[in-house]
This record gives C-alpha cells, sequence and structure tokens, in this order.
C-alpha cells in the first residue's frame, strides 16, 4: 500500500484529474476537513478528511519545515 503519510503544505496527487489538466494539489487547511487548491488553476476544494484519504493517491512532494 503507498505511503498515506500526508502533511499541511504537501503537494499531492488525486486518483482523478482535475478538468483544468492538472493532477497536483497543495493541502492548505488540515482538521476535520482538507483544504486542498490545484497548483494548476488555483482553485481550493474542501474534502472531509475520510473522503480525502481515500481520494488520495499518492505524495508527490513532502513539505520541508525550516
Amino acid at each position: 500500500m503507498e505511503d498515506k503519510n500526508f502533511g499541511l503544505y504537501d503537494i499531492v496527487e488525486m486518483k482523478k484529474q482535475h478538468p483544468c489538466g492538472t493532477n497536483r494539489w497543495k493541502i492548505v487547511r488540515m482538521g476535520a476537513d482538507i483544504r486542498i487548491k490545484c497548483e494548476g488553476c488555483g482553485h481550493s476544494v474542501l474534502l472531509p478528511r475520510r473522503e480525502f484519504t481515500r481520494k488520495m493517491k499518492k505524495v508527490l512532494v513532502k513539505h520541508e519545515e525550516s
């Protein structure tokens, strides 16, 4: 099974592509709900955590805290 550990500001790939043609999303808010922002067009979507973990394919880029 893929690594499903994700954090704030990570870039993730979802199972379905966004209509703008991009499949890269940045996590911009975490809590009971998770807000993700499309890297292509900037559209943001709020998903319940359970639905997000089901629809997420993998983490592409981990955010490094400095």
